[in-house]
């Protein structure tokens, strides 16, 4: 795959990571991309992640996973300021990352290798056409992001709860107590053992309805 179109696959989320009140959407100018054919690889990534997300987030997999893992997380939750459904949203999204990288669907050295080649200067570029004007630390998050390989720590549960903990302490002040932690902790671990056997059923189905869409 295109190191670029890569890179704009996961730049949705990266721009959130980075700036989380910068609300971006390329995919509504299109024409602004046409010009350079490393751009219009970004743009087709990007297309791709809010289009996966949509067909994600309408799932009868998602509404019934979500609704599962929050049922689990309550009890561990009394006294917090999170909202069990946003935990219980993210938490399955981690999760499912979680299962990917331990199971190698996804390769995450050749992941990194691909994001270090995406070009600099043309993501440079589409993010002020996009309308970021300072880039400066969006690519501080990207490297960082790259240099410390964030997502081999995905591999280990915990460091999804460390990652849960962190996502909420960008919304709410001391969001979990380490009691709470290790609840969420021993809670994702049986919510994991629960999907792992059926979860790839999900992407099969994004998978088809892409295709659909592109036939």
């Amino acid at each position: 795959m295109d190191p670029n179109m890569v890179m704009g696959v996961v730049l949705p989320d990266f721009i959130k990571n980075a700036q989380k009140d910068c609300n971006l959407y390329p995919q509504k100018t299109p024409d602004l991309f046409q010009t350079d054919v490393n751009q219009r690889a970004l743009l087709r990534g990007w297309q791709k992640h809010v289009e996966v997300d949509r067909l994600f987030h309408s799932s009868a997999f998602f509404q019934l996973q979500t609704h599962q893992l929050k049922q689990m997380l309550l009890p561990a939750l009394e006294g917090s300021p999170v909202k069990p459904f946003f935990l219980a949203h993210i938490g399955l999204e981690l999760i499912l990352d979680h299962l990917l990288t331990i199971g190698g669907i996804v390769n995450i050295n050749t992941f990194y290798d691909q994001l270090v080649k995406s070009d600099k200067q043309t993501l440079d570029q589409f993010l002020q056409h996009a309308g970021l004007a300072d880039t400066t630390v969006f690519f501080k998050f990207l490297n960082n992001f790259i240099s410390s390989r964030y997502l081999f720590s995905y591999r280990k549960i915990e460091n999804i709860t460390y990652a849960l903990n962190r996502i909420c302490m960008r919304l709410w002040d001391l969001p979990f107590t380490d009691d709470q932690l290790s609840s969420i902790t021993a809670k994702l671990e049986i919510f994991k053992n629960s999907i792992k056997d059926g979860y790839l059923s999900i992407f099969d189905e994004i998978e088809g309805d892409l295709q659909s869409v592109k036939s």
